[in-house]
């Protein structure tokens, strides 16, 4: 399959790219640093695109079967839209290219069932600051989940807990429901990011990955 992976530099989006590849896909790699990118292989192709920009987006989409999305962005106390508005260009771009399958990373601290009394107590403990921080990107990521939900594509958005380093692939599970205490490891992520794509198990579902 022909994938096209924005926020492919990322530490997550690197995985992506490598399973795909180990799965025999081919990888278009959207990037704004193409040269800092560590791959060099027949399958992994580069691009450079700035995600906010729809004419960017539209050109590194088009020719592809199906696309994984990765991109964050960075705790911050100003109002965010990175994710939100790359999704929509995603999306728009899609259409117009006649694509259906979308996969996008969330995030399970959307849900208000993961935050137990004892978990709520801990975040007022917490520096406003931080949890203003963490709620501006939370809210962007809100609305790009919504873009995902309304778009009339074949999406899956995926929810990982809290990210982890984890070096190889354990026995993590997709469920319905988040974990009461989420954690996922980045191979985690990436394994059900590239199993999702080629088999389609969570057509226009929310699943969590722990």
């Amino acid at each position: 399959m022909k994938l096209v992976v924005f926020g492919a530099n990322s530490p997550t989006g690197r995985l992506v790219t490598a399973m795909a590849m180990s799965a025999g896909h081919t990888v278009t790699a959207i990037t704004r640093r193409p040269a800092d990118f560590p791959f060099c292989d027949h399958r992994v192709q580069t691009a450079a695109a700035d995600v906010m920009d729809a004419d960017a987006v539209d050109w590194v989409t088009g020719g592809h079967e199906a696309v994984v999305s990765v991109i964050g962005v960075p705790p911050s106390v100003r109002p965010v839209t990175v994710c939100s508005q790359a999704t929509y260009n995603i999306v728009k771009a899609m259409i117009g290219h006649g694509m259906r399958r979308l996969l996008c990373v969330a995030s399970a601290g959307l849900d208000a069932a993961d935050l137990s009394r004892a978990g709520l107590m801990r975040q007022r403990a917490i520096r406003p600051v931080v949890l203003a921080s963490g709620r501006a990107v939370q809210r962007d990521v809100r609305r790009m989940e919504d873009i995902v939900r309304e778009s009339g594509l074949d999406w899956t958005l995926l929810r990982p807990g809290r990210l982890i380093t984890g070096r190889d692939v354990s026995d993590y599970r997709i469920t319905a429901l988040p974990a009461s205490r989420p954690l996922t490891s980045r191979t985690d992520i990436a394994h059900a990011l590239v199993h999702e794509v080629a088999h389609g198990e969570h057509l226009g579902e929310t699943v969590y990955v722990s």
